[in-house]
């Protein structure tokens, strides 16, 4: 039968939780260039619009007028379609639950450390435990009330890859302390019972 400790379960929130914190990160960071490309885009259609109406005004010529007009046309659809995808409000969703992830990420490592130096006792670990599960859930809510499908997305990139494993161990690596590095298989064999 399968047996997890306390510490194991708490050490492996920990590793999901700063996965998640990764991948909305992530998130954030390409929505984020694809709104600035968008915002760039349109920006040069107006100029172009722009440039050609007032070729337009000195030179008489029909080329110039479709040019302007074409050019505005396209600027208008580019931004309307950037509001209608919301793209805004998803990058500011990724963002807030990477900060909220962030800190109970910060939190885990805390509550990590005052057991390695033995200074929480059950009940304590255990409270604590459980508000940091809780804070993980209030994150979502809050971040992704508004945008459900950037939610679902973020959730969904996450899919499984077959490097996954070889990822996970080298993020916890990564976020764990030293002293807190998974142990050999043989040596989780031989440890006694919590």
């Amino acid at each position: 039968m399968f047996r997890i400790s306390v510490v194991d379960h708490i050490r492996l929130n920990f590793d999901r939780t700063s996965q998640n914190y990764t991948l909305h990160a992530k998130a954030a960071e390409r929505l984020a260039v694809t709104t600035a490309r968008v915002r760039i885009g349109v920006l040069i259609l107006l100029a172009v619009a722009a440039v050609a109406a007032a070729t337009s005004l000195v030179e008489a010529g029909r080329p110039f007028q479709i040019a302007a007009a074409v050019a505005a046309g396209l600027a208008f659809a580019a931004h309307a379609a950037y509001l209608a995808l919301g793209v805004e409000g998803r990058v500011h969703a990724h963002r807030s639950c990477a900060q909220r992830l962030w800190l109970v990420c910060d939190r885990y490592q805390s509550l990590l450390s005052e057991i390695e130096d033995g200074l929480l006792d059950r009940a304590s670990i255990l409270q604590r435990r459980d508000d940091l599960t809780a804070q993980v859930n209030a994150a979502y809510d809050q971040a992704f009330s508004l945008d459900q499908k950037a939610y679902e997305s973020a959730r969904l990139s996450g899919a499984p890859d077959p490097r996954a494993a070889e990822l996970s161990a080298s993020a916890s690596d990564a976020v764990l302390p030293a002293s807190m590095e998974p142990e050999s298989e043989g040596a989780m064999h031989n440890r006694p019972p919590h």
